[in-house]
């Protein structure tokens, strides 16, 4: 550990008061737990060009693997670039409309929710209402310092309109042929979002589970909600990154306030925090109950988060109306929704010349080819209001 992840922990811990100790060797344990498991390495195919057999055994075994040195430092230095100037474009208050120098802000047209914003250091999701009640406690909210903003932002939805960067990422061939071993050839897409945790404000995310729609359905397995992958600009650390529950994703919808009680404490028993480096990949199943607590500590974490459904668990389903209106989800729809990947692999082949691109098998089929260019940016505009929210 560095010394700096050590001040990290030492200064996320002084933030809970009389429960400081528990909290500090609730973080060390985490990280050490997490750092002894097996789940954890390059993405490898075997000679047959599918995913390697043990990637797949400990990714159904535990519901998540973290795939290392993914994004290359190249690709990495421009999501950074990137990405700081996409700060340039957010609102100077929350929901405002302008930036800090007057301009229109990032969004301010649009008709899809896009920069969701928090108190600082709050859990704007736990205990509400919000994303069908599925964060069912509040995690501990910390004083920020009052030299740092009151809100910060928090999330931001259907990212690939606003950054290139994530918008090539997202066509990573390696990942997307992950995805297709995953959950088939015919794998249909789901949400995009930038998890934006910074230093001091960065808001907590509550213990959840992401999948709302198969939990009573009659062929429930433990794939049927679909992934996320989780790719890491900056890194995560058990004070900023994501705490999950390892095998969790096999046993149905958790009792999370009967988890809290039996743990006597927000810091439930069993959960091991993603320790990523810079540009290393999470695959984390959606049934995983997760979350991650207020980033109290020095170190940012920005996450780009995509995910990907099984076709079956799409096609014909009426979503849950979290991520977008809720409707059937028709061929038309998923193809409708689809053009995004189209696009986001034509823009990765004109940025990357060398490197091959993946093959979409329903694009093959239909012969369907995409071109990235000005009008199809215009295209993407409020592509999220077609989200696959199950």
């Amino acid at each position: 550990m560095t010394k700096s992840i050590t001040r990290s922990i030492d200064a996320c811990a002084s933030h809970y008061g009389e429960n400081a100790n528990e909290m500090r060797e609730y973080l060390l344990n985490g990280e050490k737990n997490a750092l002894a498991m097996n789940n954890r390495g390059p993405i490898e195919f075997d000679e047959y060009g599918d995913l390697a057999q043990n990637i797949k055994s400990q990714y159904q075994e535990y519901g998540f693997y973290i795939f290392e040195n993914v994004i290359d430092k190249k690709e990495l230095a421009e999501i950074e670039i990137e990405l700081a100037q996409l700060k340039k474009t957010f609102p100077l208050e929350p929901y405002g409309k302008t930036t800090a120098d007057g301009k229109p802000a990032l969004g301010a047209d649009n008709q899809a929710p896009n920069l969701i914003w928090s108190k600082s250091l709050g859990d704007p999701l736990g205990g509400t209402a919000i994303a069908n009640g599925r964060h069912q406690v509040k995690l501990f909210e910390p004083e920020a310092a009052d030299d740092l903003p009151a809100f910060s932002p928090f999330v931001l939805l259907g990212s690939l309109q606003f950054s290139e960067s994530c918008l090539r990422t997202y066509a990573h061939p390696q990942l997307l042929k992950v995805a297709e071993a995953i959950n088939g050839k015919d794998f249909a897409p789901f949400h995009e979002c930038l998890f934006i945790k910074d230093p001091g404000v960065g808001a907590a995310v509550s213990w959840h589970q992401d999948g709302d729609t198969h939990w009573e359905n009659e062929n429930f397995d433990q794939d049927i909600h679909g992934f996320n992958f989780m790719a890491q600009v900056f890194g995560s650390t058990a004070v900023n990154g994501v705490w999950v529950l390892p095998k969790s994703h096999k046993i149905g919808r958790v009792d999370i306030k009967k988890m809290v009680a039996e743990a006597g404490s927000e810091r439930l028993i069993g959960m091991v925090p993603l320790i990523c480096n810079p540009g290393d990949v999470v695959i984390c199943n959606r049934q995983l109950l997760h979350g991650s607590f207020a980033n109290s500590g020095f170190e940012p974490r920005v996450t780009i988060n995509f995910g990907f459904h099984k076709r079956s668990s799409v096609l014909g389903v009426m979503g849950s109306g979290m991520h977008c209106e809720a409707k059937v989800y028709d061929e038309s729809l998923i193809e409708q929704r689809s053009k995004v990947l189209g696009y986001a692999i034509d823009a990765r082949k004109q940025h990357f010349p060398d490197e091959t691109p993946y093959q979409y098998q329903p694009f093959v089929e239909a012969n369907k080819t995409f071109d990235w260019d000005e009008q199809a940016k215009q295209e993407i505009k409020d592509y999220n209001l077609l989200d696959l929210s199950i």
